[in-house]
């Protein structure tokens, strides 16, 4: 049996939007140090079910636990400060600050969660092979540099919790590759990890898979 904690829990969760139900029944779990990949065809839910996980969203049925703690009870203001403190998250577009250079990014994820640590931004942004590019614009920034900056302002305020929705979506074979051994060595590390993909690719890296169709779990 394992003795790490539960990060996240959903039981019996319904999402509706007037008589259509976009997810239906979904159950997941998710112990500390796991990477699962939730995958499916457009349409299947996956943006749903990531909008409700990041606290963007609220569900119609069911229990939604997260970090031992009841998500669904929680009041906006609550939700903003939760997710501030305890996830990390990491979009398929960068959402940058294009007149803040690399380091300044990650300080604003900073900022808005404690205090700024320029030191502690240059070492996560030196751990995803930024190093030599502190103080660039994002225009200055390939879109893998930019998306590993992402990854950085994910990263600086040590969430429980890493949540990814399709972070390669928008790179080349060589980019998706490098950022794919970013989330492997944070893997190794512990990190709680929850990607949204429809690539096979990073899907088979994972310990679980939740494979989604039409709303529901598809079990093949």
């Amino acid at each position: 049996m394992s003795d790490k904690k539960n990060v996240l829990k959903i039981k019996n969760l319904v999402k509706s939007f007037g008589d259509v139900k976009a997810l239906d029944n979904i159950n997941l779990e998710i112990n500390e140090g796991e990477w699962v990949a939730i995958m499916g065809p457009s349409g299947s839910g996956k943006t749903t079910l990531i909008n409700i996980l990041s606290l963007m969203d609220d569900i119609s049925e069911g229990e939604f636990t997260l970090a031992g703690d009841d998500a669904s009870s929680l009041s906006e203001e609550e939700k903003v400060v939760f997710r501030r403190e305890k996830i990390g998250l990491i979009f398929q577009q960068f959402h940058l600050i294009p007149y803040l250079s690399a380091v300044e990014n990650v300080m604003l994820a900073q900022y808005y969660h404690s205090v700024t640590d320029e030191e502690e931004a240059k070492k996560v942004l030196t751990k995803v092979g930024l190093g030599h590019r502190l103080e660039h614009l994002p225009s200055q920034l390939s879109g893998g540099e930019q998306q590993r900056v992402c990854i950085a302002r994910a990263l600086i305020n040590e969430p429980e919790v890493l949540l990814a929705d399709e972070p390669t979506g928008n790179l080349d074979e060589e980019n998706e590759k490098i950022v794919l051994s970013i989330f492997k060595d944070l893997h190794k590390e512990g990190k709680t990890i929850i990607l949204i993909t429809h690539n096979p690719e990073l899907g088979k890296h994972a310990d679980k898979v939740l494979m989604l169709k039409h709303g529901k779990v598809d079990k093949g």
